[in-house]
């Protein structure tokens, strides 16, 4: 399956740089996965509703522009559904069974993603109704999907 992290801003420390590549490559021989990194937007210290919705959709219209295509798309916002290890396992199996061999995870900036993209997604989902750091959300995602593909393999990691 080719799954795709498309996120707004870049991964800068270093510690998370070394665990997203760690688990690309425990997800190597089970799939491919690809990082794009867009542009993020200059956020104002006060910010109008409607200077929201222009930034995020600038963010977002770059995304449109580079012509990605994933038979699925699943959106991470704090207000979509949580499931469990196990329970996105059996989606990304189920993806997967379907012949949908493409995956992609969509990660807003610090405003989060547009109504029009969580719309438009096949899922919303919540990591945890918890706070992350974006570089972070990156890492916790691979390893969710690693951990997934280890339930889904019976690999003993998910213990």
């Amino acid at each position: 399956m080719q799954i795709t992290i498309v996120a707004v801003g870049k991964v800068r420390e270093p510690f998370v740089k070394d665990g997203l590549n760690t688990y690309r490559s425990r997800l190597a021989p089970c799939h491919s996965l690809t990082f794009i990194d867009l542009p993020d937007e200059r956020v104002p210290a006060k910010i109008s509703p409607k200077q929201k919705t222009t930034i995020m959709e600038a963010e977002w219209n770059r995304f449109l522009e580079s012509g990605l295509r994933a038979a699925v798309t699943i959106a991470l916002d704090p207000g979509g559904v949580l499931l469990s290890s196990e329970e996105l396992a059996s989606k990304m199996n189920q993806y997967e069974l379907e012949g949908r061999g493409s995956v992609a995870f969509l990660i807003g900036g610090p405003l989060g993603l547009p109504a029009v993209v969580r719309q438009q997604a096949d899922l919303v989902l919540s990591l945890s109704r918890m706070t992350f750091p974006h570089q972070l959300v990156r890492l916790i995602l691979i390893e969710q999907l690693y951990r997934a593909t280890c339930i889904n393999r019976n690999i003993p990691y998910h213990k």
